[in-house]
């Protein structure tokens, strides 16, 4: 059987594996443009000549052959997007540390993220620097608490970084949920940290402390920043701080960009009712068009004893699509967050300025009813709402340009 060796140009070999690596289905269409022997063309053209007896092979199987060639070509995943694969495109209700428990494996999963628990240690050292001299170390104990202990992982970093800066620590590990209480003791008691560290079995919201802190140590973020309530748990906790005391995040910003989702949008819309598409979804981004740079949506930041402070918020944001987009549909809105942890020590998932290699956060989609048309050119703008009542915090949103869409989720309902 004669050999055929296919070529293709740069771009158009860059573009297949484009497709290859998001997974794109490729069909191979139409006639062969090599002379290939032994090939039946009654496969292609369904001749009614064409017998068992005739050669299988397809005349586009060369083409067939090269997409092969390609893929086995291409790199192996790293390891980040080979624990991220299984969730592209899923849809996933956000996490509500507050109201419920966290399961066993949910813990596992975010303390495999050694990236954030590294910035956190960072974060801590440098705070602990500022906080006590190079003169003071000898005399001076830090008090720091780390208010959502979890099964440790930040007790753990805080502890690294005491010993990294040569700072004597002490430090209170308020948690709620007692199934990780007791995994928290075991840790605590297996690397023999009993005689610096206070297990506090309690919400942070009723505990009373018996002393201020310096420094106050949380991971009470999500993937749009304060869709977790960080800002009204920390607002609650500020009161264990010292006048002087450092929060550890300082501040978080979140950001959200129009994008193109069709099949997000057809997997809600799988569920027949307007509830599903008033609600935000936290899931892996990936056949999805980004649409315009992200901006900026909602800002917080810690510790706040102003009187007045309130944690509502409202935006207005206009997004001019480049040039070269030409006219796209709308499906929603997907959403991050950047925080800074101490001065220049930061991180987030926000695609300007992401952490590389971290996965404890996947971005936030907030979806529209139906798909806004967009023609080329155009400008979209949207209006967000941060929404506070007796006994629960929501979102609303809202598109006015092109088109207007209803407020979505309105009074949270």
């Amino acid at each position: 059987m004669q050999e055929v060796i296919l070529a293709c140009p740069n771009a158009t070999r860059l573009c297949l594996l484009v497709f290859l690596t998001i997974q794109f289905r490729v069909i191979i269409s139409g006639r062969s443009n090599h002379n290939v022997s032994q090939v039946s063309e009654g496969v292609l053209s369904r001749d009614e000549n064409h017998t068992e007896d005739t050669p299988t092979q397809h005349a586009l199987s060369p083409y067939l052959d090269y997409m092969a060639y390609l893929y086995q070509r291409m790199d192996p995943l790293p390891e980040q997007e080979r624990f991220e694969i299984n969730y592209r495109d899923f849809l996933q209700s956000p996490l509500q540390p507050l109201m419920d428990n966290l399961e066993a494996q949910t813990y596992e999963t975010f303390e495999k993220d050694t990236v954030k628990y590294t910035q956190y240690q960072r974060a801590i050292a440098k705070a602990l620097v500022d906080k006590v001299s190079d003169d003071e170390v000898s005399t001076t104990r830090t008090v720091l608490m780390v208010v959502g202990a979890g099964r440790g992982p930040l007790v753990r970093a805080s502890l690294q970084a005491a010993e990294e800066t040569g700072r004597m620590l002490k430090v209170y590990a308020v948690e709620k949920n007692p199934n990780a209480v007791i995994t928290l003791h075991s840790l605590i008691k297996l690397e023999g940290w009993e005689s610096m560290v206070t297990i506090i079995s309690s919400d942070m919201r009723c505990w009373d402390a018996p002393e201020k802190a310096d420094i106050l140590v949380s991971e009470l973020l999500g993937s749009f920043g304060d869709n977790e309530l960080s800002p009204e748990c920390l607002d609650g906790a500020q009161r264990f701080l010292k006048p002087d005391g450092i929060s550890i995040p300082s501040s978080y910003t979140s950001f959200i960009q129009p994008v193109t989702a069709s099949k997000l949008h057809n997997d809600i819309k799988a569920h027949k009712d307007i509830a599903h598409f008033e609600t935000a979804y936290v899931v892996k981004l990936h056949r999805v068009a980004r649409l315009a740079p992200p901006q900026e949506v909602f800002s917080f930041a810690h510790p706040n004893f102003s009187p007045k402070a309130t944690n509502q918020r409202y935006t207005k944001l206009q997004f001019e699509l480049p040039q070269d987009t030409g006219s796209c549909l709308v499906h929603g809105f997907a959403g991050y967050f950047d925080a800074v942890l101490y001065k220049d020590v930061h991180l987030g998932i926000e695609p300007n300025t992401c952490t590389p290699n971290m996965f404890s956060w996947f971005p936030i989609f907030f979806p529209l009813r139906k798909p806004i048309y967009v023609p080329s050119e155009s400008p979209i703008e949207v209006h967000f709402w941060r929404c506070c009542g007796a006994t629960k915090v929501w979102y609303e949103w809202a598109l006015v340009a092109p088109s207007p869409s209803p407020i979505h989720n309105s009074n949270g309902r």
